[in-house]
């Protein structure tokens, strides 16, 4: 019988692990990247990129990261040696104006090779901890390290530094006017398999709206001839069922009337009328007014 399986399968205990290491960077991006700032005992810096990280605590403000043992002589990077002799580090965040220099900072030079002076980065004094900041990041993370896991003791296994964050340094020039952090400034990348990195600005953005607190209907509640109306994508249909209420009677009523449906009001013509209703909902969802979006749906 013919194999109709379309999924191809992975075995993980039955491949190699240079090649297992490949498929999962592969799979999980893109992956935001720390360049991580350690020094050792004898004040050598080091400076190397670590696509294994995230933020994974607000109170208390703990970020991890994870250098792996190397998958082709089981050696540990001397990033992770300088965080056992000084459990410091600073996490200097990568952007696109950066991306290409921290890559540089990632070949594996001689301990007492500087990977600042190598990538061309300004070495920058830290306040609270030893290790230097890198001048050119947008955000800059002094960190005291809590704990490092060991998950293995062959090439590939990774080591989860786990940092609490002490200080954060943040560049004016990236902050909007509300002091928050404007995508479009900050200009983030991700890693992704091989030698491929995403955007994650501009173009590259787009905005999910957030069920609130009392959660959304659900695709479940809305109607099957909304559902399978051709002219709703699919995004469009998940915009919809994040409303957590659908407005009622008098709303709808009141809406009749605004200014609104003036335009609607005036198209006799049914197949014409519904056309107009549906674009309308489509604008409405692609300004995130979904509430506006159900009172044409629902009109």
């Amino acid at each position: 019988m013919k194999n109709t399986n379309p999924m191809f399968q992975i075995e993980p205990n039955k491949i190699n692990t240079k090649d297992l290491h490949q498929y999962l960077l592969s799979i999980v991006g893109p992956r935001p990247i720390a360049l991580a700032s350690t020094i050792d005992i004898h004040n050598n810096n080091n400076l190397s990129p670590f696509s294994f990280f995230n933020i994974f605590s607000a109170n208390p403000p703990i970020a991890i990261f994870s250098p792996a043992r190397r998958v082709r002589n089981n050696t540990e990077k001397d990033t992770l040696k300088n965080i056992k002799q000084i459990k410091e580090v600073v996490i200097n965040i990568v952007n696109y104006q950066l991306v290409e220099k921290a890559s540089i900072s990632s070949g594996e030079y001689e301990p007492e090779i500087d990977e600042f002076i190598k990538a061309g980065l300004t070495p920058i004094a830290s306040e609270k901890i030893k290790p230097f900041r890198v001048k050119e990041s947008p955000v800059q993370m002094e960190c005291k390290v809590n704990q490092i896991l060991e998950l293995g003791k062959n090439g590939g296994a990774g080591n989860l530094i786990i940092c609490e964050i002490v200080l954060i340094h943040i560049n004016k020039n990236i902050l909007n006017k509300e002091n928050g952090i404007d995508q479009n400034k900050i200009k983030l990348v991700g890693r992704m398999g091989g030698s491929w990195y995403s955007k994650g600005f501009e173009e590259a953005l787009f905005k999910i709206q957030k069920p609130d607190k009392n959660c959304g209907i659900g695709l479940d509640k809305i109607p099957n001839k909304i559902k399978n109306n051709p002219i709703f994508n699919e995004s469009e249909i998940c915009k919809l069922a994040t409303i957590n209420k659908l407005p009622g009677k008098h709303e709808i009523q009141l809406f009749k009337k605004s200014t609104e449906t003036i335009e609607i009001d005036k198209i006799k013509n049914e197949h014409k009328r519904e056309k107009k209703i549906q674009l309308k909902v489509k604008e409405c969802l692609e300004k995130g007014n979904i509430e506006e979006a159900w009172k044409y749906l629902l009109y």
